[in-house]
């Protein structure tokens, strides 16, 4: 009699989308997830890693980075990393200095006026708003992405991937590093590499267009300049699910839905904080709400077919929780931009940042969205960390059916 053959267990991963410091809120969620596996005694195993894989998207893959680089122990990496988010200072991210910011930013500022013609005569060619070499310092220190190729082998992790946006090719590439002999896939403006990932992976990925300088990558043969991942990225939870994982964790940086009822028009013509936090926002936040929705719908199409129809087809259903924020995060920066560097804050004054009573009410006039993008002041990320937190802990329920942990006290068999 023939045996029935043993299904695998399914394949979690890990999907962290791009948002500057707005990244802080992941940090938070992480940690209440762990909160939630410790208070039910559930385990993963010696390494206490639930994601075989790991993905991650501008400030999300250095968050997802820095998890993969210590997931053999993942609590305390989970630790770290709130740590790090808990006493941020912008001087940690980018020069805030008067002298740093008038070298970039104010530099490229003079480009929109009439200022433009002395750059040009004095052949100024600025790179980006803010000069981020204080953030390559930092990873460098912080994060051993050594470790990240012996920890896929060992089997810790499964995969590991992040993504940029070619500037030289107009296309989105997913660089990722697994265990097993993934073909690379290609669809659509987007291609996937395999290969080590680099302190450069990391900056390129999380290279806000404008505010930070591009990276140049290895590509195809020759170097291409990169961009921030979340740019042409139409299909968030692609990496992952390529690489393997039957079931999704996603962790947004930015509201899904908005609460039902109008907005208070904001009057006069929109300032470039507005057009610009606008633009970002698109960047970064859209296609997960798509991608997500998507996905939702395929779910639905597949539970509707016959089981051997289902059997036969090339899709399959895909599990997923995703929390975001349950706050407008554009409200809860605009009462923190005083904490900016006075320098940073004179600069992003001049594009119509402000602290403006219109802006707490949900506006837009005084260009909260684009300072949340900035703001990697202690201020906004622990009060990001806190509700990351309690939105984890508000759906406890829903994060122990995902994991399949036990509820609250009731430990499984086994479990450290």
């Amino acid at each position: 009699m023939a045996e029935t053959p043993t299904r695998r267990p399914p394949i979690t991963g890990l999907v962290l989308t791009g948002g500057g410091a707005r990244a802080a809120y992941q940090a938070g969620v992480l940690r209440g997830i762990e909160r939630i596996r410790t208070e039910c005694g559930a385990s993963h195993g010696p390494t206490g890693n639930p994601f075989a894989v790991m993905t991650g998207t501008s400030a999300g893959a250095i968050n997802a980075a820095a998890l993969a680089s210590y997931a053999d122990e993942y609590s305390k990496a989970v630790e770290r990393l709130h740590r790090i988010w808990h006493g941020f200072q912008a001087h940690h991210v980018y020069r805030a200095d008067a002298f740093g910011v008038v070298r970039s930013g104010a530099r490229w500022l003079t480009l929109f006026t009439v200022g433009w013609a002395l750059a040009r005569w004095r052949r100024a060619k600025p790179k980006s708003l803010l000069d981020n070499t204080p953030l390559a310092e930092l990873l460098a220190e912080l994060l051993p992405l050594e470790r990240i190729p012996s920890l896929v082998q060992r089997g810790v992790l499964r995969a590991f991937a992040v993504t940029a946006s070619s500037y030289t090719a107009g296309i989105h590439v997913t660089f990722y590093d697994a265990a097993e002999s993934q073909k690379p896939w290609v669809r659509s403006q987007r291609v996937a590499v395999p290969g080590r990932i680099t302190l450069t992976h990391l900056l390129a990925s999380s290279a806000i267009p404008f505010v930070f300088p591009a990276q140049a990558l290895p590509f195809d043969g020759q170097d291409h300049w990169f961009g921030d991942g979340s740019m042409r990225q139409t299909a968030p939870l692609s990496a992952a699910i390529h690489l393997g994982a039957d079931r999704l964790l996603v962790i947004g940086a930015g509201r899904l839905h908005e609460p039902p009822g109008e907005k208070r028009a904001a009057g006069g013509y929109p300032t470039l904080a507005q057009i610009g936090g606008h633009a970002l926002s698109n960047i970064f936040l859209d296609a997960l709400a798509v991608d997500i929705e998507r996905a939702q719908r395929i779910n639905a199409t597949l539970s509707l077919l016959p089981a051997e129809l289902r059997a036969h087809s090339m899709l399959r259903p895909l599990e997923m929780l995703v929390i975001s924020p349950s706050q407008r995060i554009d409200d809860i920066a605009v009462r923190h931009i005083a904490a900016l560097p006075s320098p940073v804050r004179t600069m992003l004054r001049a594009v119509g940042v402000s602290q403006s009573m219109g802006e707490a009410r949900g506006t837009g006039a005084g260009g909260g969205a684009l300072a949340s993008y900035l703001l990697f002041e202690s201020d906004f990320t622990r009060e990001l960390i806190a509700l990351g937190e309690a939105d984890a802990m508000a759906r406890a329920d829903e994060v122990r059916a995902f994991f399949h942990w036990p509820a609250s006290g009731m430990a499984l068999p086994g479990a450290a």
